[in-house]
């Protein structure tokens, strides 16, 4: 699938090194060809590595997408350079006038404050109210999720004795919705968090569909009945070696960090790792962008958000505000 990127992000350069077809912008300037607008909410503090892990799992699609990157201007990221951020992101309100057919809203590393407490947290609720009027579908990302659903349906996420961390097995509970079409029964998926929001809250809510559920981390994927807001409590973007990179930053802080579970052969951390979801990880992103974006999506944006729906969406975000 060919991905519309700057021409220097460096993200750039490592797809292209994994064959992952990837269009500059001159180029793609010469296409008669309606791109997938697709905005990403990046709240990680390594934001190229997230850049790189959310591109290549938006790869296996022959759908052409024009990305774009959006960060919090309420908050400061110490972890990633100003010359980037400068570079590659603009904040909501540069981006707000626009439409997208897609976004990504990522998890963030705040899991254990509540969600008040965060100081993006206001500018964040602007945003998934925005969603609704300036977005065809959009995916949240384990914090993200947990946010979103918190925001849209007010269910609250709660603390977990321990951390849920490492690679767990997940059942298909719904096969006949699109967004796990292609899925296995029973599938593998890496987890990283202090929190849950509970599965018996969001089996009691009446407009979200559980989709795929673990007996040991829960509910997994979950959406509302017309997929426009889809949340995904675990990472299924993850690289072969994030949770090891993860788990031996935490070593070297001398936090209290177990093992992340079915992960390294034989409990040995200094094996390999076996990446055990690659393949789920990709069906979901295609299935995510086929079904619920670009099947979605008006060839022209303004069919399904002509202009008084505009000045209502405006006047609803005012309110918000």
């Amino acid at each position: 699938m060919p991905i519309k990127i700057q021409n220097d992000l460096p993200a750039r350069e490592i797809l292209e090194r994994e064959n992952i077809f990837v269009v500059d912008e001159n180029r793609a300037m010469h296409q008669d060809i309606r791109s997938l607008q697709i905005c990403i909410l990046n709240l990680m503090p390594l934001k190229e590595d997230t850049e790189l892990q959310l591109l290549r799992s938006m790869s296996n699609t022959p759908l052409q997408m024009d990305v774009s990157f959006m960060q919090m201007s309420s908050h400061h990221s110490s972890n990633t350079s100003p010359n980037h951020l400068n570079r590659f992101y603009n904040t909501f309100d540069e981006l707000k006038d626009n439409t997208y057919d897609g976004m990504i809203i990522t998890g963030a590393p705040v899991e254990q404050m509540d969600f008040e407490q965060v100081d993006y947290w206001d500018e964040l609720c602007r945003v998934f109210e925005w969603t609704k009027t300036n977005v065809t579908s959009t995916f949240h990302i384990c914090w993200g999720a947990q946010a979103g659903i918190y925001y849209h349906y007010g269910i609250n996420k709660q603390p977990l004795d321990e951390k849920l961390f490492g690679i767990f097995q997940h059942r298909v509970m719904n096969r006949k919705v699109p967004l796990v079409r292609g899925f296995d029964d029973v599938f593998m998926m890496p987890h990283s968090r202090h929190t849950a929001t509970p599965a018996d809250a969001i089996h009691a809510c009446e407009d979200l569909v559980v989709l795929a559920e673990s007996d040991i981390a829960g509910v997994f994927l979950c959406m509302n009945k017309s997929g426009s807001q889809i949340f995904v409590m675990g990472h299924a973007e993850y690289d072969r070696l994030t949770l090891d990179s993860e788990y031996k930053r935490d070593l070297g802080k001398g936090l209290d960090i177990h093992i992340p579970e079915n992960y390294y052969p034989d409990n040995d951390p200094d094996r390999k790792p076996d990446l055990l979801w690659r393949g789920h990880a990709n069906n979901l992103y295609s299935n995510w962008l086929n079904y619920y974006v670009y099947q979605n999506t008006p060839y022209k944006w303004g069919q399904i958000l002509d202009e008084d729906k505009r000045k209502l969406a405006a006047k609803t975000l005012t309110k918000k505000i």
